[in-house]
């Protein structure tokens, strides 16, 4: 066997470092971010820094409208939301959604030729919806949003669907000889680690213990089991990676599970999980009857919101910048009751209008207890009312223009992700 000579030696062992470091150069930027000497810390890559810096850049705002005009919906038609707005504010509103949201689609992303006015496109159902929920976030949400709150670029980035957003993922099409756990399977969602891969479903939609110790040292009806900690460390990892950060980000590394030596961020992260799980049940998925399949997931659910959509691999999104503050008409707060309360109001404000077109119509029988006898009340009631019934008839109304039909765009403008062609329907149940 040929001798290694000295140099190549060296080499090798310098080689031997790299490995054991990581091949990571330059060194991570090390930020504080709680208690000192615990290990309290965010550890930055300044090589990929950079990128995401330029990556959160936002838009310059438009320029403020002129005050004073009138309200917007007392000279538009069907403005549902925004209408208190001046004309000019409102107009530039909507300018800035388009630019956010569909910049190369324009303003016949959500409307249509018919009218403006119209309901005939699904994306303006979905975008009116959309603006609810970004005041009802900016308004009640602040324990996650503060006071830098969220714009509709804050998710689109330019995109009419987000570019990051999640469905039910259907697990690896390999058969197994044993039913699916949903997990050792190395998954994008959970940094590529052999967890569940679908940590978002019982966290993100449904209310779930987010737990890794268990309560009771007894087996016998402990949730809290190594696999239930296993669904709680795939969504740790998902929100790792979505923030940009490491677990020390929110948790003392001698404690994780004590909240009197955690840093603030988890209690920031503790409202986070309510809000995304709030706007997952309450917005999106309400949105499932009229959302085109061809912008739902494998197993037909919408896109949904994680931390990803928003953060961006950001430990804030757009690293703080404050856009709400050039648009404070997205942080209107909602009438109390929310929108139930809006849709009662509106219900109850067109009941005595329908109720007087609906009375002329009507034709109120005799009483019977009037003095005179019955058929005398009739006889004299029935002529002159055969005889005004030609000059009393009112003409019927002309039928309002209906609305086109509920329209959807080519199932070409769907970015992300691309659905499989095929996929193997789910198992029925034993």
């Amino acid at each position: 066997m040929k001798m290694l000579n000295g140099k190549t030696l060296v080499l090798a062992a310098l080689c031997a470092a790299a490995l054991l470091a990581g091949c990571e150069a330059p060194p991570p930027e090390v930020v504080q971010n709680g208690y000192r000497g615990l290990g309290m810390q965010t550890n930055y890559n300044t090589d990929r820094l950079q990128a995401s810096l330029d990556a959160n850049v936002p838009p310059e705002p438009i320029p403020a409208a002129t005050p004073g005009g009138p309200k917007a919906k007392d000279l538009y038609k069907n403005v549902q939301v925004l209408g208190e707005l001046t004309v000019a504010e409102f107009n530039r509103i909507m300018v800035a959604l388009t630019n956010w949201v569909a910049p190369e689609e324009g303003c016949y992303y959500c409307h249509v030729n018919e009218g403006f006015e119209y309901d005939g496109i699904y994306t303006k159902v979905v975008s009116r919806r959309m603006i609810q929920m970004t005041q009802d976030t900016n308004a009640y949400w602040k324990d996650h949003v503060a006071d830098t709150g969220v714009t509709c670029y804050t998710c689109h980035r330019g995109n009419p669907v987000p570019e990051y957003v999640w469905t039910s993922d259907p697990g690896p099409g390999q058969p197994s000889m044993i039913a699916p756990t949903g997990q050792n399977v190395a998954s994008k969602s959970v940094a590529y680690a052999s967890l569940p891969y679908d940590p978002f479903t019982p966290f993100l939609m449904q209310d779930n213990d987010i737990r890794v110790i268990g309560e009771t040292v007894l087996p016998q009806g402990n949730r809290s089991s190594i696999k239930q900690a296993e669904w709680t460390y795939g969504l740790m990892m998902h929100m790792s990676s979505a923030l940009g950060v490491n677990c020390t980000y929110c948790h003392n590394s001698r404690s994780f599970y004590s909240w009197d030596q955690s840093a603030p961020a988890r209690t920031t992260a503790w409202y986070a999980i309510r809000h995304v799980r709030e706007m997952n049940n309450d917005y999106v998925v309400p949105l499932s009857e009229i959302i085109p399949d061809s912008r739902k997931g494998p197993l037909g659910d919408v896109y949904k919101i994680y931390c990803t959509t928003c953060h961006q691999g950001a430990y804030k999104p757009l690293y703080g910048a404050q856009m709400l503050k050039d648009y404070p008409a997205l942080a209107q707060p909602l009438p109390e009751g929310g929108l139930e309360a809006v849709k009662a109001a509106k219900e109850a404000a067109a009941a005595p209008e329908q109720q007087a077109k609906a009375e002329p119509a009507e034709v109120p029988a005799p009483a019977p207890a009037e003095a005179k006898p019955a058929q005398e009340a009739a006889a004299p009631a029935a002529e002159p009312a055969a005889e005004a019934a030609p000059a009393e008839a009112a003409p019927a109304p002309a039928p309002a223009p209906a609305g086109p039909q509920l329209r959807y765009p080519p199932p070409s403008m769907m970015q992300y992700p691309p659905a499989p062609l095929q996929y193997p329907p789910a198992p029925a149940p034993r």
